[in-house]
């Protein structure tokens, strides 16, 4: 009996992702197995994967496949959060940093996760609360300046006590996995995934302080929006999940090993990084 008996598809809202699905429910036949996928996500594709909801999906999958690029991947992990299944991560589209395979691999990777050759990459996730609520983020949380209002104007504390104020257009807070998205585009260091802390870095900043600052994982983080600050828009991964108001104070803690990862070992991190953002040596050779 191998090691996969139910897998999970979550897939890319837009992309054809029909052969690829058909195949791995082939598999999963093939071997008396099953595959399920979220009600609206099979629904549209007309496919043969038993729709769930999203509760049932985490907790029966053995393995969750992501069929797409790295924002289907980012929610294959945070569905994932709490559960015991590790993610595939397969590139449909355009390279990203996330998926391990190609869609010409999967048959091969599947079978080698099956019988267990394979190894697990945990990365870390971020949980913000503010006001009532609370969102669980892998890449980032970002405070960011709504349009037609003043600047973000945010004072960092550390372990209860004031650090440093930015003012600047966006104030983002990312794990290891989010150095490399907006965290990266704003001019923060690329941050290894191994790595455990958050990342704290301002975007278009005009105060004068204006680098990043990299927390370890159990300092208590807290950002208050001060009085001289616009109306700010929270986002959690790049969804748009609340608004916050000068005085508000939004809390952030750092999840440790929150998702799990599938890793084949056919690329590092850095190889993946070095193709995503075309890095060349600093001197080029002769």
């Amino acid at each position: 009996m191998g090691l996969i008996s139910v897998i999970g598809l979550v897939l890319h809202p837009e992309r054809n992702c029909a052969p690829t699905v058909d195949a791995v429910v082939r598999w999963a036949r093939a071997r008396g197995g099953k595959v399920l996928g979220l009600a609206d996500e099979v629904g549209r594709i007309g496919c043969e994967a038993v729709p769930v909801g999203d509760k049932e999906l985490a907790s029966a999958a053995d393995l969750l496949v992501s069929l797409g690029g790295d924002g289907t991947m980012l929610r294959a992990m945070r569905l994932s959060v709490g559960g015991r299944a590790p993610v595939l991560g397969v590139n449909v589209g355009r390279l990203g940093f996330l998926a391990e395979i190609d869609v010409p691999e999967l048959s091969d990777a599947l079978c080698a996760i099956d019988e267990q050759r394979f190894t697990v990459e945990t990365r870390s996730g971020v949980l913000a609360r503010f006001g009532s609520g609370q969102e669980t983020a892998l890449n980032d949380v970002v405070l960011l300046r709504s349009p037609g209002h003043r600047s973000a104007a945010v004072a960092v504390r550390v372990q209860g006590h004031p650090f440093v104020r930015y003012t600047a257009d966006a104030v983002v807070v990312a794990t290891p996995t989010g150095s490399t998205a907006y965290s990266f585009s704003a001019g923060g260091p690329i941050v290894s995934p191994g790595s455990e802390g958050l990342l704290i870095t301002p975007v278009a900043p005009h105060s004068a302080f204006n680098r990043s600052v990299f927390l370890s994982s159990g300092e208590k983080l807290s950002l208050e929006v001060l009085s001289n600050s616009g109306h700010l828009a929270v986002e959690a991964d790049g969804r748009l999940v609340g608004h916050v108001p000068p005085g508000e104070v939004v809390d952030v803690t750092m999840l440790p090993a929150a998702a799990r990862v599938v890793r084949l070992g056919r690329t590092t991190f850095y190889q993946r990084a070095q193709r995503k953002l075309r890095l060349t040596g600093s001197v080029e050779p002769e």
